[in-house]
């Protein structure tokens, strides 16, 4: 029986909503979650809840499947029921400056600790000034310096009357003291000491070496006086800080005494405190000899203050999810961003840091909770995934700089204590992206081991049909949108369907299902509707059309023009018209194209060539289609003997790359047309993929292809012998426009379903294809017929010539 078109009710699969009860969305109770992703869900659950290494998530799916919106709603459910996480700081490590501490706290106590510190330091600025200007501490401090300057002056009293005693003046000069002679208490000039007798002069020069020499002494001895006076005003200075340090820092103390590590920085803090007494009297604390903090700047008022400062890195009780464990979204993805960093402040052309400048990171704020990361993002920025990975095996967080992992940076910089890390890693990306990382990244299957697969489709089910209603209703109360009725929710699932490219499916990408609403929404509420009808979704959707249809226009108007060469009437040998789809942006169509072949002899260089691939314009799928065809040919004609064919075969006027195989059956008509040397019909177009047994594949984009041959032949008026050559197996996928529909129902365009290459043929040719009788022969005037008769005149041109009859004498010998 020949092929006959498919009626218009299978091109269109009508949603019938009258056996649910509703009117409008708001009729229907709202859907918590996401619809039909059951398994996806599960996924998740088992991966937040199982408290074991490597168990972190990856979530795979389409773009606008709704993952983000769907993943983030859990974790922050699921993070509710949790505890808060500790609290982490930074403090300055009072041994090595470069390597600041890190203290964990119970949550919302780092805010309390730092809180009674600085009120703390506040206490000591009042109480120790104070202290400092007291009677009674003055009075201590003048007995210590007046003992050491009345030694200092007993000593050089002591010198200076043995010198008077032996006419000997002990004067003070700029450069120091000096020992000279006298007479009357007046030193004597340079010519009368040398008018002295002789053996005078030796004995005033004596006396001075002794006198010097016991100067010399007293004056070596002044250093350890003043030694011995800074230790005494020293200990007094303890003494005095001791008491106050210890009244301020018992009760901060005595608050956090069971935490075994903060507790043993507090006793450093007071030791600290108790070593630089001068920081509150206004001094820097440097005089005692002792280190500056690393790195602090000297322009800061507060910077004297600073080494007892707290940097909280992470707060439990300001979690991003408000309450509970936090649920964190890195949206940029940056070494510094994910680990945390070091800033520095630039001061008289140096970079200087510290411990306050220590900024906390993604894994930081999520330390406890959830860290959600876009994986393509998070694969795009240097160096992070490798540390990343380093962070999840060695379980805590180590912060490195992009200068100091290539080696760039030799200054000395702050080397911050590691942080235990214990949290769960959410990657989201596509499906293709997790292949890859599964088979290319051997650390990837060891630390992402629960993949959340989302589905792009649920079947199209009258329960279903309702759970998709409910969802829209959903997203109807969220966005605060008008009531969608009956109809409208109808056209909405036919537009899923539409889009899953099925009609026992509905797509379960939300995004452009979202989308459309919010648009038919607008279009309803500028024309003052109280409700969203089926005409107002219809009306978004030709907007959207509309919007990116620009150069849809261009290609059909070129070939109603005739600039690109498709006919939609008469009859050609060796040409067929085939569909392929253009995806551009958001815009995809459907674009008719000529495919042509030429055939003769092969003789001993037989083969189908494909003009596409030899000039690197065909793809790997397309020539894999071809091959096909060679083997078709190869196990339908001649079976007893080679093939002795040339031909080549390509897509007219096509100026870019061709991949897929879904003009593969085209491709063979245009070939047994040419080899039969009979017309095809160009009223027709045709899609599908073939097999090596001539059956015609699926193929996709089936909705567009034909809607794209149908507005080429709308365009120069429709005669009724139009229309498209579709694999059967594709039926079930239409859901074609509506007045392609109508144009199908008149009778004036027709979508004929062909399962096996023959029934293309006949359709095409309007002659039996053949089929291989008893003799082994087709029947005579078929299709079949003529193109194996075509094959055996190639094959016997292309056989060697008979040798003479007897043999022939070739080099002395007879050949027989």
């Amino acid at each position: 029986m020949p092929v006959q078109p498919l009626p218009s009710d299978l091109l269109y699969t009508v949603c019938d909503l009258s056996d649910h009860g509703f009117e409008t969305t708001e009729d229907l109770e709202e859907v918590p979650g996401l619809v039909g992703q059951e398994r996806a869900l599960d996924a998740i659950r088992f991966g937040t809840r199982i408290k074991r290494q490597g168990y972190n998530l990856f979530v795979l799916g389409p773009p606008g499947a709704g993952k983000h919106t769907a993943v983030m709603s859990y974790l922050k459910s699921e993070a509710q029921n949790q505890d808060a996480p500790s609290d982490w700081v930074y403090v300055n490590n009072f041994n090595i400056a470069h390597k600041p501490l890190a203290l964990e706290l119970p949550s919302g106590r780092a805010q309390k600790l730092k809180e009674a510190l600085r009120s703390a330091l506040d206490d000591l600025k009042l109480s120790i000034p104070a202290i400092l200007e007291s009677e009674e501490y003055k009075t201590r401090r003048q007995a210590v310096e007046g003992e050491y300057a009345n030694r200092q002056q007993k000593a050089f009293e002591t010198l200076n009357k043995r010198a008077e005693d032996a006419g000997i003046a002990l004067v003070r000069t700029p450069s120091g003291l000096i020992l000279a002679p006298a007479e009357n208490g007046e030193v004597i000039k340079p010519e009368e000491f040398n008018a002295k007798p002789k053996e005078e002069r030796a004995r005033i020069e004596r006396v001075i070496a002794e006198l010097q020499k016991e100067l010399g002494n007293i004056i070596e001895h002044i250093p350890s006086w003043e030694k011995e006076k800074h230790e005494r005003i020293s200990e007094l200075n303890r003494a005095i800080a001791v008491s106050a340090v210890g009244r301020a820092m018992r009760a901060i103390k005595s608050e956090f005494a069971h935490m075994k590590k903060v507790a043993a920085w507090l006793e450093e803090v007071e030791e600290d405190l108790i070593a630089h007494i001068n920081l509150f009297a206004g001094n820097d604390g440097r005089e005692d000899g002792r280190e500056p903090l690393f790195g602090a700047g000297e322009e800061d008022d507060r910077a004297p203050m600073r080494r007892y400062e707290i940097n909280i890195i992470v707060d439990g009780t300001h979690s991003e999810n408000g309450g509970g464990a936090p649920v964190v979204f890195a949206d940029h993805p940056t070494l510094g961003n994910v680990l945390g960093r070091v800033e520095h402040v630039s001061q008289m052309g140096a970079l200087l840091t510290d411990f306050t400048l220590i900024k906390p990171g993604a894994l930081h704020r999520a330390n406890g909770g959830y860290l959600i990361i876009d994986a393509i993002k998070l694969l795009r920025e240097p160096f992070v995934w490798d540390a990343l990975k380093r962070a999840l095996r060695s379980r805590q967080i180590v912060m490195e700089s992009a200068g100091e992992y290539l080696s760039l940076v030799s200054t000395v910089s702050l080397e911050p204590e590691p942080i235990p890390l214990d949290l769960k890693i959410v990657l989201m990306g596509d499906r293709q992206l997790y292949y890859m990382l599964c088979a290319y990244d051997s650390d990837f299957a060891e630390l992402f081991k629960v993949p959340a697969d989302f589905d792009d489709v649920i079947d199209r089910e009258p329960e279903n049909d309702l759970l998709f209603a409910r969802f829209a209703a959903t997203i109807a109360a969220r966005e605060k949108l008008l009531p969608f009725d009956k109809s409208a929710i109808a056209r909405l699932i036919e537009r899923a369907s539409r889009l899953a490219e099925d009609t026992e499916k509905i797509s379960l990408l939300i995004a452009p299902i979202a989308d459309l609403m919010r648009e038919a929404d607008f279009l309803a509420s500028e024309a003052g509707a109280k409700q969203v009808t089926a005409a107002h979704v219809d009306a978004a959707v030709e907007a959207q059309i509309s919007r990116t249809d620009r150069l849809r226009e261009r290609s059909h108007e070129a070939i109603a023009r005739d600039i690109l060469m498709v006919d939609t009437e008469g009859e050609a040998v060796g040409q067929v018209n085939g569909l392929s789809v253009l995806q551009l942006g958001q815009s995809s169509f459907g674009r008719p194209g000529r495919i042509t072949a030429r055939v003769r002899t092969g003789g001993q260089s037989a083969r189908i060539i494909d003009i596409e691939r030899e000039v690197d314009l065909g793809g790997p799928l397309h020539s894999k289609g071809m091959l096909i065809l060679s083997g078709y040919l190869a196990g339908t004609f001649l079976p007893r003997e080679p093939l002795s064919l040339s031909a080549s075969l390509v897509f007219e006027q096509s100026y870019g790359g061709v991949d897929g195989d879904s003009a593969s059956s085209a491709e063979l008509y245009a070939l047994l047309s040419a080899l039969a040397d009979l017309p095809v019909k160009q009223s027709l177009a045709v899609t599908g993929s073939v097999n090596q047994m001539g059956e015609v594949q699926a193929i996709g984009g089936v909705n567009e292809k034909i809607e794209g041959f149908f507005d080429i032949c709308a365009r120069r008026g429709l005669t009724g012998d139009q229309g498209v050559l579709i694999p059967a197996s594709n039926v079930k996928h239409l859901m074609l426009r509506q007045d392609v529909v109508d144009a199908a129902e008149r009778g004036m365009f027709a979508i004929y379903p062909v399962a096996h290459i023959e029934e293309g043929v006949e359709l095409l040719m309007d002659l039996p294809a053949g089929t291989r009788e008893r003799n082994g022969e087709f029947p005579p005037n078929s299709v079949f017929a003529r193109v194996e008769a075509a094959l055996t005149r190639f094959a016997a041109a292309a056989r060697p010539p008979m040798p003479p009859r007897g043999g022939a004498k070739e080099g002395g010998f007879r050949l027989t």
